[in-house]
């Protein structure tokens, strides 16, 4: 077994990226906390003295453990009550000054990979995000290295034609979301209408837990009179939206009673909010509490 260093434990010291691999994998901090839990166990039962790249044995592991969950996981989705929406994570702010972590880790990338197969989310991963050549991950997934390379450009192109473009300067997003959240706590209609796209789309996942809309509401008027009537109910009178670095972008956290009870994220286009993601499962909100809030590799 190779030293970690320092006497640290390989598996303490990859943590994050485990971490960071998981939940890209899976779009679910319950999930990838759990794949990690998995991923634990194997490794302290490996024979040690056999492993001779402690790093590589654990992606490998945290990576096919994914794999599994992922399938597993698409037939559930398939009954899920309403819009699925990755579980949002509370970021490092540090993390919204890098273009290219946070467009790793965004709500919007979530969503598209999605559209992935689980082998392909692998590959893409690995090899997008991660750095790793076409011959460790073929390694990694027990595949030969012509098919992964296969794999990876047309995860790659399919990624490229659903990747969203969208305004990526952090102070006009500040600004933004200043006035969003002014025109929300005014109950300003107008106001809000003229932060809209023409073709906003708004998804709320609810889960069936709580109440939601369970399809997508399309066009301004549509979306901010359903937004304003919803924080308009007498319940969430104390209500507070604050702004927050979610998924490496600047978005907002709702809090009823000192509890989380919600996440939006949005993505800005031509200074207007394009999409509305509204995370408000009570299963899907652990990523959001302080204690939780990591920086991602």
């Amino acid at each position: 077994m190779i030293d970690a260093g320092a006497g640290q434990d390989p598996y303490l010291e990859h943590r994050r990226l485990l971490f960071a691999t998981a939940y890209r994998m899976l779009g679910s901090v319950t999930d990838a906390e759990d794949v990690l839990q998995d991923t634990w166990l194997s490794w302290s039962t490996a024979d040690r003295d056999a492993i001779r790249h402690p790093k590589a044995y654990l992606v490998r592991t945290v990576t096919n453990l994914s794999l599994n969950r992922l399938t597993c996981a698409r037939a559930t989705r398939e009954s899920y009550v309403g819009p699925w929406l990755p579980e949002p994570l509370l970021t490092s702010p540090d993390i919204a000054s890098e273009a290219e972590l946070a467009d790793s880790v965004s709500t919007a990338m979530l969503v598209v990979l999605e559209t992935l197969s689980p082998v392909e989310r692998a590959v893409f991963l690995l090899r997008e995000v991660f750095g790793y050549s076409h011959a460790e991950i073929a390694e990694t997934l027990e595949r030969p290295e012509p098919t992964v390379r296969q794999i990876a450009h047309r995860a790659r192109s399919h990624v490229q034609a659903r990747r969203p473009r969208f305004d990526a300067d952090p102070d006009r997003r500040r600004q933004i979301t200043a006035r969003f959240l002014q025109a929300c706590s005014g109950g300003d209609l107008n106001a809000m209408m003229e932060l809209l796209a023409p073709d906003v789309t708004a998804w709320s996942d609810g889960g069936g837990r709580i109440t939601a809309a369970r399809r997508p509401l399309h066009g301004t008027d549509h979306v901010a009179r359903w937004l304003l009537g919803f924080l308009a109910k007498p319940e969430l009178a104390a209500l507070t939206m604050e702004p927050a670095v979610i998924n490496g972008e600047l978005g907002i956290l709702a809090t009823l009673d000192g509890h989380t009870i919600g996440a939006l994220s949005f993505d800005l286009a031509d200074g207007r909010l394009q999409n509305l993601r509204f995370q408000v499962n009570p299963d899907k909100l652990s990523g959001l509490t302080p204690d939780n809030s990591l920086t991602l590799p």
